[in-house]
C-alpha cells in the first residue's frame, strides 16, 4: 500500500482512534430502519430519490455536519434501496455506526440516481441528477441545522466520478472529500486544489483503471494542491471498500476538515 502526504492529526481526534471496532456490516432491513425514505422534489418537477440518517439525539439548536454519499453503478434505480444495500453499505455503516455517531454525530444523505448515474459517458461531466443532489443539500440545509462549513462528500467506483464532479461544480460547498476508485477532470484541477480529498483505489482494479486516480491526483499537485491524499492497494482490484473502511485514520482526518 502506498501513501502519500501524510498530515499530523490532532491529539484530541487520535483518542478516537482507540473506540472504533472493526465495522460489523448491517443488513439491508437493518439500514433502512435507520435511514428515512424520501423524495426531493426540485422547483422543475424533477424527482430524486434519497435516505436521510439523522443523528439520534438531533438537537435543533446545534449544529451538525452533513455527509454526502454517493452510490456505485450497482446503486442505480428508482426503488429508493439499492443505494444503501451490497458493496455501498460498507460506507454507509461506517458513517452511521453507533461508535461513529457516539463522537461524531452528523446527517448522512445517500441519494439514489437513475440508470443515467452521476456522470456521463464520458466519465467527467455531471449528469442532471448530481445537479439535483446540489439542489437537495440546499433543501437539507434549509430543514435542519447544517454546519455549512462540514459538508462531506464520499462516493465509490461511479460515486467515486461523482466525488469529484460535484467538487469540480460545486467548490465552495464541501469541506472535504473521499473518493474510491473514480477519477477526475484534469481540466478543472484548478476547482480542487483547495478542496482536502482522500482518493483510494486498487493497483489491480478492473473495473476502473488505476490511472484514473494516479493521474488526478498528480494533477492536483501539479497545480499547487496540497491537501491531497492518495492510498493504493497494490494487491487489491475494484472491491476496495471493506479495506478502506478499516483506514484508521479517515473518519479523524475528515473530522478535522472546515471550509
Amino acid at each position: 500500500m502506498t501513501q502519500s502526504h501524510i498530515k499530523v492529526i490532532p491529539i484530541f481526534v487520535l483518542t478516537l482512534l482507540s473506540v472504533f471496532s472493526p465495522q460489523q456490516l448491517r443488513t439491508l432491513e437493518q439500514r433502512e430502519k435507520i435511514l428515512a425514505p424520501k423524495v426531493f422534489k426540485s422547483s422543475r418537477g424533477e424527482t430524486l430519490p434519497y435516505r436521510l440518517f439523522i443523528p439520534r439525539h438531533y438537537d435543533q439548536k446545534k449544529k451538525y455536519p452533513l455527509v454526502l454519499y454517493l452510490h456505485g453503478g450497482g446503486g442505480r434505480g428508482n426503488d429508493n434501496l439499492k443505494q444503501i444495500d451490497g458493496g455501498n453499505g460498507y460506507l454507509i455503516d461506517f458513517f452511521t455506526r453507533d461508535e461513529t455517531q457516539a463522537h461524531y454525530p452528523s446527517f448522512v444523505v445517500a441519494p439514489q440516481s437513475s440508470m443515467e448515474g452521476w456522470i456521463e459517458t464520458d466519465s467527467i461531466t455531471p449528469t442532471r441528477y448530481l445537479h439535483l443532489v446540489y439542489e437537495l443539500i440546499g433543501e437539507l440545509r434549509r430543514t435542519y441545522n447544517i454546519d455549512e462549513a462540514r459538508i462531506y462528500v464520499a462516493g465509490q467506483s461511479m460515486g467515486g466520478f461523482g466525488t469529484f464532479a460535484i467538487i469540480s461544480e460545486y467548490s465552495r460547498t464541501f469541506a472535504a472529500g473521499v473518493a474510491l476508485c473514480g477519477g477526475g477532470d484534469p481540466s478543472k484541477v484548478a476547482r480542487l486544489t483547495n478542496v482536502p480529498i482522500w482518493v483510494f483505489h486498487g493497483a489491480r482494479d478492473e473495473s476502473v483503471p488505476v490511472e484514473r486516480s494516479r493521474t488526478i491526483v498528480a494533477a492536483i499537485k501539479n497545480a499547487g494542491g496540497a491537501n491531497v491524499r492518495y492510498t493504493e492497494y497494490p494487491e487489491t482490484g475494484h472491491i476496495i471498500w471493506p479495506s478502506v473502511v478499516k483506514e484508521t485514520e479517515l473518519l479523524p482526518w475528515l473530522v478535522t476538515q472546515r471550509r
